[in-house]
């Protein structure tokens, strides 16, 4: 029986915002040693005995995203493959899709492991040994989950009364007075929601406890489509029938239900990382307890957290303040308040502010592109194409786009002309005009775009071929 490790890569990170974003959430936040959550993640997963391949349930947005990070740090070559969401669906559709796809193509004895990629894990050792554990447990038909020994009567957290292996019962976030009595007690542990069962065990439990949610992601994946390219294989869920299956967590659909519930107990150095105030404890403070990343001027500044990683930031004369600066939006909050940040993130999306979805700079298959200023009827981008890549044969209605190569070379459709463009060279797309970029070259392709016209939305865009599957 093989271990496959299924990452869980969605969320929206809300109480980390401004750095996470709906297109670029908490799993792809870099922490201070430069790797992402999802990075670890991925590593802590391909680092286990007998992992060869790795199957990460993701938004179809975010599919290309999560492709980069894992190439980023995949130097073992593991086998990646994808489930991809057309819009989130809650754990229990992610895992009964991983459960299916595991038992149709690797056989119904096959044990996952099912990953948080948002999660911090700091003790590989002690990981790696609780894993063998449940494994162990799950091989029996057993539904084993992680409880981690708390160190602090935290509220935040989800708790499991445990008798040894036995899961007693599940707790839903406790009130502080509540929580000192568990901790006090030894008895309980945070529940981390990460999963060990074989594929045909959780199947089973499905069909007992949630049979809707079975049947409903089975016909989905019947229908939805497969691709395979090297080294990895996806499947892209149906958007129309995967809307109906029903939103549940794992937690309430199986775990609170089932009588195989198993649970280890480990100190693994874990955390969910939930808060800038939990992400600070990883930065090193200086002699006035203050946590800094970037250039900071500071008098008088006690048990602050200041990230900036673009420009100066000065600070007098105050304390317990988290200051997180990004590009477009800046975040002030009191420290002992860090979790009331989710609801800056929930007014912007309920305005349609484009600050709670995207960033000044944003992934696209092909690469990025930021936004470097714009205002009535102009908008400047900086587009960086990788190598080898292509954007899709399009069209404007509404605007004129102006490209100057600033390095690289860039393959050019303009109209019924076919160009290339050198560095300090430049053509002019009409309002109309079909145009597709490609770089044809072997380093990345770096240009300015000067749009102009009307309406310069992103919407105002029409694909007549894309090999990236968007037209």
């Amino acid at each position: 029986m093989s271990l496959i490790p299924i990452i869980l890569c969605g969320g929206a990170g809300s109480r980390l915002w401004p750095v996470s974003r709906e297109l670029h959430p908490k799993p792809f936040i870099r922490l201070a040693d430069g790797e992402s959550l999802l990075q670890k993640a991925f590593l802590r997963a391909v680092t286990l005995p007998g992992v060869e391949q790795v199957l990460t349930v993701t938004n179809r947005e975010l599919f290309f995203k999560t492709e980069d990070e894992f190439r980023e740090v995949n130097h073992t070559h593991c086998a990646t493959s994808f489930i991809l969401e057309p819009f989130g669906r809650n754990t229990a559709a992610a895992v009964v899709a991983a459960a299916l796809r595991v038992a149709e193509a690797q056989g119904p004895e096959s044990v996952l492991l099912v990953l948080a990629a948002d999660h911090l894990i700091t003790n590989q050792a002690a990981f790696a040994a609780a894993v063998e554990q449940a494994e162990s447990i799950a091989k029996k038909g057993r539904i084993v989950t992680f409880g981690i020994r708390p160190e602090t009567p935290e509220t935040g957290y989800g708790y499991i009364e445990a008798d040894g292996h036995r899961v007693v019962r599940f707790v839903e976030k406790p009130s502080l007075d509540k929580a000192r009595e568990y901790v006090e007690s030894g008895n309980f542990l945070w529940n981390s929601g990460m999963f060990c069962f074989t594929a045909q065990a959780i199947l089973r439990e499905f069909e007992l406890h949630a049979p809707d949610i079975l049947s409903a992601t089975k016909a989905c994946l019947a229908q939805s489509r497969a691709a395979q390219a090297a080294g990895w294989t996806q499947v892209e869920l149906e958007a129309k029938l995967f809307g109906e299956v029903r939103d549940e967590s794992i937690d309430y659909a199986i775990m609170e239900k089932t009588a195989e519930a198993a649970v280890v107990p480990c100190a693994i150095g874990w955390s969910d990382v939930g808060s800038w105030a939990a992400i600070s404890e990883l930065t090193r403070p200086d002699d006035n307890g203050n946590r800094i990343e970037g250039d900071m001027l500071l008098h008088d500044v006690r048990d602050c957290y200041l990230v900036s990683h673009d420009r100066l930031i000065g600070a007098v004369g105050v304390e317990n303040l988290i200051v997180i600066d990004t590009p477009d939006a800046l975040l002030v909050a009191d420290r002992n308040r860090a979790q009331d940040v989710k609801h800056l993130y929930s007014a912007l999306k309920a305005q349609g502010h484009e600050a709670h979805r995207l960033h000044r700079t944003v992934h696209r298959p092909w690469g990025t592109y930021t936004v470097l200023e714009e205002g009535q009827r102009f908008k400047i981008k900086r587009i960086e194409v990788k190598p080898g890549a292509s954007l899709s044969l399009q069209m404007h209605h509404h605007r004129s786009e102006h490209w100057i190569v600033v390095s690289g070379m860039a393959k050019v459709v303009n109209g019924e002309q076919e160009l290339f463009i050198s560095t300090n060279e430049s053509t002019y797309i009409p309002a109309g005009h079909k145009h597709r970029l490609v770089n044809p070259g072997v380093i990345d392709l770096v240009m300015i775009e000067v749009q102009s016209g009307e309406y310069l939305g992103e919407d105002d865009i029409v694909r007549f071929q894309d090999i990236y599957g968007r037209a």
